[in-house]
This record gives C-alpha cells, structure tokens and sequence, in this order.
C-alpha cells in the first residue's frame, strides 16, 4: 500500500508530513506529486532529517514507494521560493500540486 493518501493531503492542505526514507526519519514539506515512469513521486522541502534542522534548503525528490510510516502532522507550511512548478519534468506528470 503506497502512502498517497498522506501525501495528497499533505500537498493539498500544505501540511508538514513525517515519513521514514532510506532509514532516514524525515519532516517534509510536500510540494509536488507526480509521475515518472510509471512511478508515484513526490518533491518536497525536507524541514528536518534526523530530528535536525538541513544544513541548506533544498527540493529533495522522494520516491512514494520507498516512504514509510508516513503521517500527516498539524503544522503548515508556505510554499517555498525555490519549488518550480512550471519545470519541465512536472510537464504532463503533476498528480497534485500546492497552490499559491
């Protein structure tokens, strides 16, 4: 069972999303679920890694299949200035995207 239903309201609500990747326990900001050969992505802000905060803000790229224990936290977030939704990778493959 692929975690989309978490990250779809992530996305749409612009909620933080905590989620295990690689090991690794993420606080995300979701911004972008889309498509690539055949497979569900999401790109997302990582707010902390570890518990830490990221030394650089970034737009890190998240397999769906490869998060786990994914939850939707009650903490918004604003939509970062370096997420390009116009960006030709996103051409034809958004699933769901953030507003504003």
């Amino acid at each position: 069972m692929l975690p989309s239903k978490e990250i779809f309201e992530g996305v749409a609500l612009k909620k933080c999303v905590a989620a295990t990747y690689n090991n690794t326990i993420f606080k995300l900001a979701p911004h972008i679920l889309y498509t690539r050969h055949d497979e569900m992505y999401v790109d997302a802000v990582p707010l902390e890694k570890d518990g830490q905060p990221p030394r650089e803000i970034k737009l890190g790229t998240f397999k769906l299949s490869g998060l786990k224990d994914v939850r939707v936290e009650d903490l918004h977030f604003e939509r970062s200035d370096i997420f390009e939704p116009a960006a030709e990778k996103y051409e034809g493959t958004t699933l769901l995207a953030i507003e504003g």
